[in-house]
């Protein structure tokens, strides 16, 4: 699995595809190759190995006019509710797909599948975040339409999963007040990474003592090129500049393929 962070390199991977309602789990087992490469450079052996696979993801998905999504977040950060608006939202007007991300279950696959999308689960054990090889089996399950929009939600962790290029057109980060305003300086790689940042639940700020300005000032000092949007994932507050950026990306990949 990932030596780059010490997770166990003897967990499973499992995807399992949920397809929509009504459709039947099907369990894909895949046991790492046994065998250690050397200690010297292993890190960037590792990837290497994954950017190169990431690229192939990246050519197959612009060979079909497919925008795909890399959400990252904390665990609890609401990626997961976002999708479920975003999918009531939109599901009328183009396709979408679900590569779901996490440890153990299929909780939040179920919630997917419930919305009526297109949903994958894929299960990394101990491994704490997604990796190119893992979405590309992902996306030979799914098998997103042309157009489509895919949402890859990774595993809940601000560190391993910047360092894994899926082969993603854009990284949307999430941000929950309910973290603390100084996150970005804490993690500052995933977020200088980021293409888009949201920041979810301000509902709650006025039960909080999170500080937007302060927020917002290391967000500008890690992430100064990204966009920056303040949501309510939960209430539906300023989830429509997200869905509008969601439209311009889908229109650019489009006229890319």
């Amino acid at each position: 699995m990932c030596k780059t962070c010490g997770c166990s390199d003897g967990a499973q991977t499992r995807i399992t595809h949920l397809g929509v309602a009504g459709s039947h789990p099907h369990p894909h087992p895949h046991v790492p190759a046994d065998g250690e490469a050397h200690l010297v450079s292993l890190e960037a052996r590792i990837l290497d190995k994954n950017d190169r696979l990431a690229e192939r993801n990246r050519g197959w998905l612009a060979g079909r006019g497919v925008l795909a999504l890399n959400l990252m977040s904390s665990p609890g950060a609401g990626k997961t509710t976002l999708l479920e608006k975003t999918l009531a939202e939109l599901a009328d007007e183009f396709p979408l797909a679900v590569v779901e991300g996490d440890q153990e279950t299929t909780h939040d696959a179920e919630r997917i599948r419930q919305a009526g999308c297109n949903v994958v689960q894929i299960n990394t054990g101990q491994g704490c975040h997604l990796e190119a090889d893992m979405v590309a089996r992902g996306l030979q399950e799914i098998d997103p339409a042309a157009g489509s929009v895919v949402f890859i939600e990774n595993v809940g962790n601000l560190v391993c999963p910047a360092l894994f290029d899926l082969g993603e057109a854009a990284r949307v980060v999430i941000l929950a007040v309910t973290e603390g305003e100084d996150k970005p300086a804490k993690y500052p790689h995933m977020f200088h990474g980021a293409d888009l940042i949201l920041i979810n639940k301000i509902d709650l700020l006025p039960y909080l003592s999170f500080d937007l300005e302060r927020c917002l000032g290391y967000l500008h000092e890690v992430a100064h090129h990204a966009e920056v949007l303040q949501i309510s994932a939960a209430t539906g507050a300023g989830l429509e500049p997200w869905f509008a950026w969601l439209r311009a990306h889908r229109e650019k990949a489009l006229a890319g393929s």
